[in-house]
């Protein structure tokens, strides 16, 4: 037989794990929730777009009927709710529809410029994040010293300065003055990965000052939180050095904040670059995204729209998860 303590360890422990399932499922399905009330929204929203594509796509000179002609060819004639059912149908089986501009399918485009976004993304927060922790230890290392007043000096500069603007800082210091990056960025099928590293330079540059500074002094305050607690103050006792107190003793039990910020820098980064990709004529998902702005190519736009709310909905969805299994308290309930 097994001792009293442990059947009530056991216990626990189940209860424990019974616990945090229950939590996760409930974040999965809020997230579906989440993730169908962006379809509405982005749906709803394009449709409420002013202007006509029909209209635009004749131009001027087009008649009222041949204006009808196209809207019905394109099945504008028919209601909105049958037309957003229609479209969440096949978004389901992997269809985005046929751009009304080009005729192409929007999944085959869609995905060939969502890596090319992604290589943006990742590349930028490979960088970006252990530089972020890396530095927010260093300036709690120096706390009210001239390296942690330094690095938020920097920090406050670079969150004041918008992500074009920091674009075209850079391209005018790099290209114009230096010469020594190529621009506009350009990447196509064939490229080695090295290749493709460096024509994405520039962008990749703007996007880790742009998300930098934010997790950084993020990251310092949730360390500095917990830097009173007892256990803290136990590891300065026994003698260990300043960094190593902050590395294994005080950033762990800061995961929870310091995850969230991470996560919704991250989404930021994927959803920030519309912009870089504009500045840098990049072929990504957000100029493509433009693009179908600019002739009205609504469903380009809002299959580009919802890839970029449901990247937002899963990050944060895994931040949520990933505090929930770092909370000890849920993890190991009295």
């Amino acid at each position: 037989m097994s001792a009293p303590g442990n059947d009530q360890i056991a216990t626990s422990a189940g209860r424990s794990n019974n616990l945090l399932a229950r939590l996760i499922l409930r974040r999965i399905l809020l997230g579906f929730g989440l993730l169908l009330a962006a379809s509405m929204l982005v749906y709803g929203g394009v449709e409420m777009l002013p202007g006509d594509f029909a209209a635009t796509y004749l131009g001027r000179d087009a008649t009222p009927e041949s204006v009808e002609h196209v809207r019905k060819e394109l099945g504008l004639d028919r209601p909105m709710i049958q037309r957003y059912g229609e479209w969440l149908g096949g978004i389901v089986q992997g269809d985005f529809g046929t751009s009304w501009s080009n005729h192409n399918s929007v999944a085959e485009q869609l995905w060939k410029r969502l890596g090319n976004s992604m290589l943006l993304a990742v590349a930028s927060a490979a960088i970006a994040v252990p530089l972020a922790l890396g530095l927010g230890m260093i300036a709690v290392r120096y706390r009210n010293r001239f390296p942690d007043r330094a690095i938020s000096i920097l920090s406050l500069a670079a969150v004041s300065l918008p992500e074009f603007f920091i674009g075209y800082l850079l391209i005018q210091f790099f290209t114009v003055q230096l010469g020594v990056a190529a621009f506009p960025a350009t990447v196509y099928d064939g490229m080695s990965l090295g290749e493709r590293l460096s024509a994405i330079a520039l962008p990749v540059l703007t996007l880790v000052v742009a998300v930098l500074a934010h997790m950084m002094r993020m990251t310092r305050s949730a360390i500095l939180n917990v830097m009173s607690s007892p256990y803290v103050e136990t590891a300065e006792l026994k003698g260990l050095s300043a960094l190593r107190i902050i590395a294994e003793h005080a950033a762990p039990n800061a995961v929870a904040p310091i995850v969230t910020v991470i996560a919704l820098n991250l989404a930021a980064l994927v959803v920030g670059v519309v912009v870089i990709e504009v500045v840098f004529v990049y072929p990504g998902i957000g100029q493509y995204m433009v693009d179908a702005v600019t002739v009205r190519d609504m469903p380009v736009v809002q299959a580009c729209g919802l890839i970029f709310a449901a990247i937002y909905i899963v990050l944060n969805l895994l931040a949520d998860i990933v505090s929930i299994l770092a909370n000890p308290r849920l993890r190991h309930p009295r």
